[in-house]
């Protein structure tokens, strides 16, 4: 198999690294030889529910690889970042966990329940009907609406469940406004993720295991794409699909590093 050397790699986790409270092991050795040789990389994640902290406390508990915050680039922290650029100091509310609601006050948003100018919105396994009823209030009346990510269901050790694409789902039937949406696949969250690496386009390689989310986002930004059939996307799956990835793998342990 002949392989591309790539200077970066953007890699996703559910799916790829990990399936909920399950590790995929041939991940942990595919990231211990990016670490031997070097190899700068970073998770690129549409999981808005964990801090940075969080994500390198779940790697090494449910996969036993060892990471730093800085590598952990979330779909959160990529809509926090286009928020506090593009509305900073707003009046913000968030359909979300705590580590999205941490991260938008650490940013120097305001987090409120009235008055509010931009509604974040990522996954909630907490929420409830008057909290998806303040946003969708607030979007109707002229608060932006931003979504952290658009998947509607997550790989876990119980199978597929429910994403913040599905409130996402909610509140644009609910106010008929489209979102901006942040996360794979769209762009917003790949110039972060590269402004972070410090490379080009051409030099890194996007991995995952949904063509959908992690492999669009690299096809839309124009970056090379890696796909590892351990998540979402299967193979009768890339049967019915045009434009295939770049590289395709059963699983990362296929990866030849040159």
């Amino acid at each position: 198999m002949t392989i591309k050397t790539y200077k970066g790699f953007f890699i996703d986790l559910d799916g790829t690294v990990y399936a909920g409270t399950n590790p995929i092991p041939t991940a942990k050795k595919f990231i211990s030889e990016l670490d031997a040789r070097g190899i700068p990389y970073l998770y690129v994640t549409n999981n808005a529910t964990k801090s940075q902290e969080d994500v390198v406390a779940h790697l090494k508990a449910v996969s036993g690889i060892d990471a730093a915050p800085e590598h952990v680039y979330t779909s959160g922290m990529a809509a926090v970042d286009f928020a506090k650029k593009n509305y900073p100091g707003a009046r913000t509310f968030v359909v979300g966990e705590p580590a999205l609601q941490r991260q938008v006050e650490a940013a120097g948003l305001l987090l409120v329940e009235k008055d509010i100018e931009v509604v974040i919105q990522g996954m909630d396994r907490f929420v409830t009907y008057d909290k998806l009823a303040t946003a969708s209030t607030a979007i109707r009346n002229g608060a932006a609406f931003i979504a952290t990510n658009p998947d509607v269901n997550l790989p876990t050790e119980n199978g597929m469940m429910p994403g913040a694409g599905s409130l996402t789902a909610f509140l644009k039937i609910s106010t008929q406004r489209e979102p901006l949406i942040i996360g794979k696949p769209f762009g917003y969250i790949m110039d972060g993720a590269l402004e972070r690496i410090g490379l080009t386009k051409e030099e890194v390689v996007m991995v995952g295991d949904n063509y959908n989310t992690d492999i669009l986002a690299g096809m839309n930004y124009g970056v090379d794409t890696l796909l590892a059939l351990t998540g979402v996307t299967t193979v009768e799956d890339l049967e019915e699909i045009t434009n295939k990835p770049t590289h395709i793998l059963n699983d990362l342990s296929e990866w030849r590093f040159e």
